[in-house]
């Protein structure tokens, strides 16, 4: 009787809890999605494009990624996205890299011409990375470094650092590509594939090396945050860390501006599934505003990331919104929308994902103590979001900052600190924020960016699966693409890798239309713009060309025959540049969606670095660096080789601060001469 009195009694709890509106299940029973690529470098003219935008706009970095989005580097341009620790994946002058799909195992990007490369040092298992390009999709699951050239009839893809990959050729036939080797493919119907021994490493391949080699196998940001965290790379470079008692290890920037705030210099921008998010202006501004939490000690702001055993759980922005609960003057003019950074512990109420998770209390990826309106909460409770009131940061001075409603989410904007004297006229707002976006709510900056030249937009490619269509979310958010908008054309779908496995190769045929899909709109026709055959991205006057691969002065490789064989032409990456000043030292399923040590600069004419962190990567890559500023000389011609109610009597204590706390952060190191607000700085050389 007393067993049967137990099951009722635990079946009415579950009952209780599905159909209570106002209560959250605990965080630990959400699992989150993965992290979303960050747009993490920038140097030259960049511009980015998302669905539902007005037009291209400059890019910037710390913009986080969806679906659909597209960056485009101009001449003489590179970009950087990371998708993970020590996972990147770059593009030179004249490429339009598009991210094409995010699943919890796979990222899809799309190369329709110029070159890129992937330089992973870590893919978990069970993840990969896809390439698309209109030859073929290269399928990259094991650490290396991967370089992929495009231009209007061939794609060449070489591997080095111990990478191994697989492609799928338009016909649907899966061959791998081992080690050190490069393979050309040209035509799609019947294409032809030679392969050969990967050449010597050129300018553009040894920058790319440089630049992740330069980060250290560990270093003091590495024992305070989660090793999956990205961006921690940036904190040693831009601030210090101290150990707080009642914190823990805690981070604070070098040298804030005077009234500085967290969440105080930025701007928020709509994301197709997260909704609002925060993108900072700081070099730094990434994992401090999308994981952990904020305090503020002695007088200081600094960042607390928690435990780091704990799996971190991407969040758009760790926030509480505000908005005022009777109509008074507040210092900016009605409507508005005020936020304050979340305090230690405090649980965070859900603006974005699916319904029975907006507006509940959320402590994803948090594994301190678990705090609600300053009272410890110690046990696995349900928390009616109505009673979360009180939030620590707001009784700290200009913590609160507030913007008028219809200037919210339309790019960087004059944020109001609001006074102590009108906070108690504020109210949480729980759930969604009371702002529709607009098509200026896409991009991370007004203006017009570049756009790409109408032949590098508009090629279909190979890919072994249809883009993500965010045309619903969109539709739900009240936005769709202007009409004179066009689409890209749909990819030519092929097999995976994945489906060879254990059979032989078939060829599906066909295309697959992806319905509903938006690309970004078809760029005019420009004379300037205009490519030369066999070279979509023609040079500038008095800018050198780095050779493509297979193309350096070295002896040619020894060729091995494919069942097809032909002719190949010259790819045409460009040279790329990076900033004159080095910078200073100082978290399955598809979207509910550590530090480094200060690098020495390196002289023009020293010789690189060997990297190293590839696992299976052979030494020697590129012996001397040529000079930065000579062109290349002109390549020797050869032929083309083979082959994420109420507390039940909890137990509390007070969570207010007691005790003295350790004085004020170490003294900042001097800033660089010269600073790109939302530009990181690079570590190496123009070469």
């Amino acid at each position: 009787m007393t067993g049967m009195r137990w099951r009722l009694l635990a079946l009415g709890a579950l009952l209780l809890a599905a159909f209570a509106p106002a209560t959250a299940r605990p965080a630990d029973q959400r699992a989150g999605g993965p992290t979303p690529p960050r747009l993490s470098f920038i140097d030259g003219e960049v511009s980015f494009w998302r669905p539902g935008a007005e037009d291209w706009a400059p890019a910037e970095v710390n913009t986080p990624l969806a679906d659909g989005d597209s960056l485009y580097a101009g001449d003489g341009g590179n970009l950087e996205v990371q998708i993970g620790p020590r996972t990147f994946v770059r593009a030179g002058s004249g490429t339009e890299l598009g991210l094409e799909s995010l699943e919890a195992g796979l990222v899809q990007f799309k190369v329709t011409a110029g070159h890129a490369a992937v330089d992973a040092r870590q893919i978990p298992r069970g993840r990969a990375i896809e390439i698309d390009t209109p030859n073929a999709a290269f399928t990259i699951d094991r650490p290396g470094y991967y370089r992929v050239d495009v231009d209007q009839e061939h794609t060449t893809f070489v591997t080095r650092q111990g990478g191994q990959a697989s492609v799928v050729p338009a016909n649907g036939e899966s061959t791998d590509v081992a080690p050190d080797q490069q393979v050309v493919l040209e035509g799609t119907e019947t294409p032809r594939l030679e392969t050969a021994a990967a050449p010597e490493p050129d300018d553009w391949d040894r920058w790319n090396l440089d630049r992740t080699g330069r980060l250290p196998e560990s270093s003091a940001s590495a024992r305070y945050v989660p090793p999956d965290v990205p961006g921690t790379e940036d904190l040693d470079r831009y601030g210090s860390w101290r150990d707080v008692p009642r914190y823990g290890h805690v981070w604070a920037p070098a040298d804030p501006p005077p009234g500085w705030a967290p969440y105080s210099a930025g701007h928020w921008i709509w994301d197709p599934y997260y909704g609002w998010t925060w993108v900072d202006d700081a070099p730094w501004g990434w994992a401090p505003y999308h994981y952990g939490r904020w305090v503020f000690v002695d007088g200081v702001w600094a960042w607390a990331p928690g435990p780091v055993a704990v799996a971190p759980v991407y969040a758009p922005a760790l926030v509480a919104f505000l908005g005022p609960s009777v109509s008074v003057s507040v210092g900016v003019p009605f409507p508005f929308v005020g936020w304050v950074a979340l305090g230690f512990g405090e649980p965070c109420i859900p603006w974005w994902g699916p319904v029975g998770f907006v507006g509940t209390a959320w402590w994803g990826g948090w594994g301190g103590p678990r705090v609600v309106n300053n009272v410890v909460i110690e046990r696995n409770t349900f928390v009616n979001v109505r009673n979360i009131t009180v939030y620590r940061n707001v009784n700290v001075h200009n913590a609160v900052i507030g913007v008028r409603r219809d200037q919210f989410g339309r790019g960087p904007v004059e944020h109001a600190h609001l006074a102590r004297a009108d906070l108690r006229n504020l109210r949480p707002i729980h759930g969604q924020v009371p702002v529709r976006p607009t098509p200026a709510s896409l991009v991370p900056r007004p203006g017009h960016g570049l756009r790409p030249p109408e032949q590098v937009h508009a090629r279909p490619v190979v890919a072994t699966r249809a883009p993500h269509d965010p045309a619903t979310r969109l539709h739900a958010a009240g936005l769709a693409p202007s009409p004179q908008h066009g689409a890209a054309p749909a990819p030519r779908l092929v097999p995976s890798p994945r489906q060879h496995a254990g059979g032989p190769a078939r060829s599906l045929g066909g295309t697959r239309e992806a319905p509903g899909r938006m690309n970004p709109p078809p760029p005019p026709r420009r004379p300037g713009l205009a490519a030369a055959p066999g070279r979509p991205n023609a040079p500038a006057a008095g800018r050198p060309n780095a050779p493509a691969p297979g193309r350096a002065n070295a002896p040619t490789p020894p060729r091995t025959r494919a069942p097809h064989a032909g002719a190949g032409s010259e790819a045409n990456p460009r040279t790329p540049r990076s900033n004159r000043a080095p910078a200073p030292p100082s978290e399955g399923g598809h979207h509910p969606r550590a530090g480094r040590a200060a690098p020495e600069p390196v002289p023009p004419h020293a010789e690189p670095r060997a990297p190293r962190g590839y696992p299976g990567a052979q030494p020697g890559v590129g012996r001397e660096r040529p000079s930065p500023r000579r062109p290349a000389p002109a390549p020797a011609p050869r032929e083309r080789p083979h082959g994420p109610g109420q507390p039940s009597a909890p137990s509390a204590r007070s969570t207010q601060p007691g005790g003295g706390l350790t004085p004020t952060f170490a003294t900042a190191t001097p800033r660089p001469r010269r600073e790109h607000p939302g530009r990181m700085q690079s570590d190496v050389p123009r070469p």
